[in-house]
Order: structure tokens, then sequence, then C-alpha cells
């Protein structure tokens, strides 16, 4: 499939997804997501795919949405109507269930890891997505920044909702009211990334990927993902009745008796994902 505003390949079980508007700083517009989104969903379906690294092209990964698209909008309006993807309404009846189908909690879903890959400057809309990937991955020239306080918006895409669990409150209210440019070290304290070297980054966090997926069992890895995520949702004992029936199904699966035959047979794993 022919693309505009990303690339995609895969290489050795590896799908890279690049946003790919480098002169704009790789900035988000309708046709990138609405790209991303197929692209991950083709990532989802291929059997030759078992993780997911997303990255941009260029110098910077995602520098928010493109300004242009925003300059125009005034009261009433929605970016949507100005050139942005329109956030699809939640097709479930379920409660539950809807809050995995908004603009960029469909990623929690995927039964697959998915990498954020921060190659280098990183704001707004950009920040959002990243934060319903399982792992970030980040330059150690790049740099963060919300952005919304500085341009009169709110904590948009569920950013609100995400930030907090993964780098507590104050520093989520830090990142997001002050909208300052925050650096890949203290990022790293609080939690939201792990710092790599400039010098060959993406390679390093492919290298990543590919070791996660080939050394556990990408079964083991589907359900783990679900649980975590879905256990934000849940009371303990539910989460609890949740792994009690999962740990009996794992016992009937060809990934089980694989991890316990590679042990004993000490060679590699070759995991099936059945």
């Amino acid at each position: 499939m022919t693309y505009e505003h990303i690339l995609y390949s895969v290489d050795d079980r590896v799908a890279t997804i690049t946003l790919n508007r480098p002169d704009k700083l790789n900035a988000w517009t309708g046709t990138m997501e609405k790209e991303m989104r197929q692209a991950v969903e083709n990532a989802a379906d291929d059997a030759a795919v078992r993780a997911i690294v997303i990255t941009g092209a260029g110098r910077g990964f995602c520098a928010g949405a493109d300004m242009t698209l925003l300059s125009g909008i005034t009261a009433g309006d929605r970016p949507a109507e100005n050139g942005a993807a329109k956030a699809p309404a939640p097709a479930s009846n379920s409660d539950f269930d809807a809050n995995f189908e908004r603009r960029f909690s469909y990623l929690l879903r995927l039964p697959k890891p998915v990498i954020a890959a921060i190659n280098g400057p990183i704001a707004g809309m950009g920040v959002c997505m990243s934060m319903f990937c399982d792992f970030r991955y980040m330059a150690d020239s790049a740099k963060l920044t919300t952005a919304f306080a500085r341009r009169g918006l709110i904590a948009e895409h569920g950013i609100s909702w995400m930030l907090p669990k993964l780098v507590g409150v104050t520093n989520a209210l830090d990142l997001l009211l002050s909208a300052r440019t925050a650096t890949p070290p203290e990022l790293e304290r609080m939690g939201l990334v792990r710092v790599l070297p400039d010098e060959d980054f993406l390679a390093a966090v492919q290298g990543i990927a590919r070791d996660l997926v080939t050394n556990s069992s990408p079964r083991s890895i589907g359900v783990m993902k679900r649980q975590v995520y879905e256990g934000l949702f849940q009371s303990l004992d539910g989460a609890w009745a949740v792994a009690d029936e999962e740990m009996v199904r794992s016992f009937d699966s060809e990934d089980f008796k694989e991890g316990v035959a590679h042990f004993l047979e000490k060679r590699a794993p070759a995991f099936t994902g059945r």
C-alpha cells in the first residue's frame, strides 16, 4: 500500500511506522492519523509481525498538530473541520470496551508490543499518541513539551488520564501546566521514557523489540498486555479471576509446551504465538 504521510516496512518480525513529513517535523495531520491506524491494523493482522515501532523521519518525532490546521479554528469548531481527522466515536455499546476505541487508546488493545522510538522533538498530539504506546525510547538529544497550555488549549486526547498513571500526578501536572521543555534524563527519572544514544538509535530500538518478541511468547505478550490495560478498569478480585482463567488456557497452548521444551533442552525458543 502507498502512503502519503507515513512509511511502513517490516523486517525480521518488527514493523516500523515512520511519520513522514520531515520538513514539518512530522506535524500531525488527518491523513497521517488515518494512514497510521491502517498500518497498525495491517501489522496486527500480519502473522509475520510481532512488534511495532513508531518513529519520525528526519530530525523530529512529531511536533504536534499541524498549526496551519489549527490557526483558522474559532469557537465551536473542531480540528476535524479544519483538515485534521475526527476522533472515531466508540463503536461498542459497552462502556468498558469504549475505553479502547478512542483516537489513540486502540493501541492498548493491540496484542503486540507498540514502541515509540522518539528520535527528536515531540510535542502536543505527538506526546498524547506516545502515551498509548507500551514503551517509549528517547534519543538523548530529543526534547518534549506537552505544549497545550502555551497554546491556550487543554489536556486533550486522553493525556490527562494516561500521563498521571505513567509518571504520577505531580509530574503530570508539571509537564501539563507549565508546558515547559523537558529533557530525556529528567523524563527517564520520571519513568516516562528510556534513553538511548543518538547514534544508531532506531536500529537499537528495533533490536530491543526483536529480542523481546523472539525470547518471549507472542501469545503470553498479548494476554499480559491485555491484563495490564484492562486491569486499569478492574478491581483486584476481577483481575485475579481473569489471571486464573488465562493461566488454565496457557497450559493448553503451543507456546507453553515450547516454553518448557526450550528451557529443558537448553536451546533458543521457537514460539509460534499459538
